[in-house]
């Protein structure tokens, strides 16, 4: 299986966003990741809830990627219509009890993931490897697009891989931040399943989308 592309729409072209996801369907993309913030888990905003169920729309076969970096995730999970193709990523970090909120997430027809920042240890995930479509696994402190990697990110990585593996769960891993030219071959060969490419690589200045994905697929295949 070749390694998964979920460009984030935080660094994508605001004013065109609907071409846009149109375009990336087009392409083969398998996720669109939508970053939602509480300015309260994180101190930043991004897109609001009418905003995220509003991605819905133009999507064909792209599928969203949801990751939510709120507290008490669930009392948003109605408004943006939460459901069937849908992957949603809560932080074990902000959620008092993550076995309910994951058990809700799938019970709505969506792949529940578990996300967990850089201080949090990588063995924590072991709890919820019967629950996840995926772990999500922060390379950077999550609120904000830009910034540098996390330190041991890439060992962090090859210690979830070999978690996962030895559980003999089929569990994919996301990695999310600073998923850069440089990086994401180094992360498929840690392990890393899907990518959330933003700045750093898929919305850089260097190629035009089109030729970013097809560079993108050929790093991470």
């Amino acid at each position: 299986m070749r390694g998964m592309l979920s460009p984030s729409v935080m660094c994508a072209d605001l004013l065109n966003l609907s071409s846009e996801i149109k375009k990336l369907d087009e392409l083969g993309v398998e996720y669109l990741h939508i970053d939602f913030m509480d300015n309260k888990f994180v101190p930043n905003i991004t897109f609001d809830t009418n905003m995220v169920k509003s991605f819905k729309k133009p999507m064909k076969d792209i599928k969203r990627d949801i990751h939510i970096m709120a507290f008490e995730p669930q009392q948003y999970f109605d408004k943006m219509e939460i459901g069937n193709g849908d992957m949603v990523s809560v932080h074990f970090e902000a959620c008092e009890n993550p076995h309910d909120i994951l058990a809700d997430i799938k019970s709505r027809g969506a792949d529940p993931c578990i996300a967990i920042s850089p201080d949090t240890p990588v063995e924590t995930v072991c709890d919820f490897l019967d629950e996840v479509y995926a772990v999500l696994l922060m390379t950077v402190y999550p609120g904000f697009a830009g910034q540098p990697m996390a330190p041991r990110s890439m060992e962090r990585l090859a210690e979830l891989k070999r978690i996962v593996e030895k559980s003999g769960k089929n569990v994919l891993i996301e990695v999310d931040g600073h998923v850069s030219w440089d990086h994401c071959g180094e992360m498929r060969q840690n392990g890393a399943d899907i990518f959330v490419a933003g700045s750093s690589s898929v919305y850089g200045k260097d190629y035009p989308i089109d030729e970013a994905v097809k560079k993108f697929y050929e790093l991470v295949k």
